[in-house]
């Protein structure tokens, strides 16, 4: 009874051979976000909006568990937004993406960036974050009222 003809003739795949085609593997899944986000900007719009309501949902919660006022701050230049209290710590928002913040007069900064302020009570100062690409967009609305933050699919100009 033999080992078959591979095993027996010494065949296989030298330790070279494996790390080549690793090498062109780690290159390909380097390489494959961007494809991806590129080929699927809705993707990418949609994971942006998820983003920057969980930032608002966090300074909500940071607002109501430290019971001190908290700002989801936004640059709509510099593409980046983050919440007070947090650090320095800012989430980029990608560059390709429009938005746009509508809100209180008194949380602007400059004419590129402002907040939105929530309150021990959960209330906040209210407001809209519209992030778009092309014809589709998404609103981030948060009810001055009671806080709470809404995903809305929007056509900007449309």
């Amino acid at each position: 009874m033999g080992l078959g003809p591979d095993v027996a003739s010494g065949r296989g795949f030298t330790l070279v051979e494996l790390l080549v085609v690793l090498a062109i593997v780690v290159v390909v899944l380097a390489t494959a976000p961007p494809l991806v986000a590129n080929a699927f900007p809705g993707v990418e719009l949609k994971s942006t909006a998820r983003q920057l309501a969980a930032g608002l949902r966090t300074a909500r919660e940071r607002a109501l568990v430290v019971q001190a006022d908290a700002v989801f701050e936004i640059e709509v230049e510099e593409h980046w937004f983050g919440v007070s209290g947090g650090g320095d710590r800012r989430t980029a928002i990608p560059e390709r993406l429009g938005v746009k913040l509508v809100t209180a007069d008194q949380e602007l900064a400059s004419q590129t960036r402002g907040g939105i302020r929530f309150f021990p009570d959960g209330s906040s100062t209210g407001g809209r974050v519209t992030v778009s690409y092309g014809e589709r967009g998404y609103d981030i609305g948060v009810d001055w009222l009671t806080g709470r933050i809404r995903i809305q699919e929007v056509h900007p100009h449309g």
